[in-house]
């Protein structure tokens, strides 16, 4: 699979797919079993973790967070790649963070300490920091998680406008018909498609990989696929059956 500059690469399938584990290894957070990992045409495993930090970052699911850090600090731990060990935040730093708080809607709980924050805010949080360290790639597992509808429109958006390369894991496929400009189908740890959401998405590929009868049409508010789903396709076949 290839992630094209300045697009958005959405990365779908069911639970147990792969999805995670394939975002964990294009961040050279694990090693595959086989195969590599190039960014710009160099591999993944020959660079210095402090260089890949700099031109990558990644947000996961559930982010481990040590001490109950305010969220402005949380942004600022985006700087670190770019930062001398002891070195103080100078104006370039504070100006990134101050960008990405504002970008995330996080510029009102800048004081809020983590623990205090929801589970859609300490998304949020997290997406900041890693929006700090001004990647030229932006890997992101699950993004929506925790947010409500208008959260996961705004941030959906915000990924979509940003000049940089977005890999992100979905679960809803009609966000990532929206806002994602290819797609990339896991099924049983394998690319099962990939292609524009147009040419992908198709019934016949959620009957064979989500077990889902469902139509497929062109929405005309917002010229995306959109998927409705009529049933499981077991439960269907129980139903023919009795």
């Amino acid at each position: 699979m290839e992630a094209h500059a300045g697009q958005v690469l959405g990365i779908l399938g069911p639970n147990g797919a792969g999805k995670t584990s394939l975002l964990r290894i294009l961040a050279g957070l694990r090693r595959p079993e086989t195969g590599a990992v190039t960014l710009s045409g160099r591999d993944l495993r020959g660079m210095r973790r402090r260089i890949v930090a700099r031109r990558l970052a990644i947000v996961e699911q559930s982010p481990e967070v040590h001490g109950d850090i305010t969220v402005q600090e949380t942004a600022a731990l985006g700087r670190t790649p770019h930062r001398g060990t002891f070195a103080a935040l100078d104006r370039e730093h504070r100006a990134a963070i101050e960008r990405a708080l504002s970008l995330t809607g996080m510029s009102p709980y800048r004081s809020r300490t983590w623990r205090s924050l929801s589970g859609g805010e300490q998304q949020r949080a997290q997406l900041a920091r890693a929006l700090a360290q001004n990647p030229e790639v932006l890997v992101l597992d699950e993004p929506t998680n925790h947010l409500d509808i208008r959260y996961q429109l705004d941030v959906l958006a915000l990924v979509a406008s940003l000049d940089m390369t977005v890999i992100t894991a979905l679960h809803d496929l009609n966000l990532a018909a929206r806002f994602c400009d290819r797609i990339v189908v896991l099924h049983g740890g394998h690319v099962r498609a990939s292609g524009a959401p147009a040419d992908v998405l198709t019934p016949e590929l959620l009957r064979s990989v989500y077990d889902v009868d469902a139509v497929v049409a062109t929405s005309p508010y917002t010229g995306s696929q959109v998927a409705t789903y009529l049933g499981a396709v077991a439960d269907r076949a129980v139903r023919a059956a009795d």
